[in-house]
């Protein structure tokens, strides 16, 4: 019961904490993570904000994993679907409140927390295996059931594709896009050993 519990109260706060960080980075503006790059680059098309959108553009991959693996989606996939987009707007307004005119090296300051908190919100509900969100999902089906490679580098592939797409679409593409293209994967492999495995133990 205690395990489940832990499990449950990992996997939420992983979803809220993913939520800030991505707010974190809007705000950092040097960059967004490359799924939020895709997101606000298709919400660029129709004029909208990226919390709309969120949640459309889960909805649909959340629609498209589901057809080829279930078992990635639960209770995570439901929390990431509704709060995230949300989430990210309420972090952004609040630091519009806190950093009118952020300097470029409060800037670096917040991508760097930005990062580093996202890889470790991801590790905890990845590790909680109480589903997880559609994106996440579908480097986890190139590596477990395709066996494409390991999920390092399939999640560089899904990351590297977003950030194609986002480019074309105008999203916000800098420093923080390429770090988090090509880092996410391995500091969520290194959070998965050194903090979330032993923390649900």
């Amino acid at each position: 019961m205690l395990k489940e519990r832990k499990k449950s109260l990992m996997a939420v706060s992983g979803v809220i904490l993913c939520g800030l960080c991505v707010g974190i980075l809007q705000k950092a503006d040097l960059g967004l993570d490359p799924f939020s790059c895709f997101v606000t680059g298709i919400a660029n098309i129709f004029d909208s904000s990226y919390g709309s959108f969120y949640l459309v553009v889960t909805l649909l991959l959340l629609l498209v994993g589901a057809k080829i693996k279930k078992s990635y989606f639960g209770l995570t996939t439901l929390a990431n679907l509704l709060l995230t987009g949300f989430i990210a707007d309420f972090a952004v307004a609040m630091l519009d409140h806190l950093f009118i005119e952020p300097t470029y090296l409060v800037r670096v300051v917040l991508l760097s927390v930005g990062l580093i908190l996202m890889c470790l919100a991801a590790s905890l509900y990845f590790t909680a295996d109480l589903g997880v969100s559609a994106y996440d999902a579908l480097a986890l089906i190139l590596t477990n059931e395709y066996r494409l490679a390991s999920f390092k580098w399939c999640r560089i592939f899904t990351d590297g594709s977003c950030v194609v797409i986002g480019v074309l679409l105008d999203a916000t593409v800098g420093i923080g896009t390429l770090l988090t293209a090509f880092f996410m994967g391995p500091l969520i492999q290194l959070f998965n050993v050194k903090i979330s495995r032993p923390l649900l133990g």
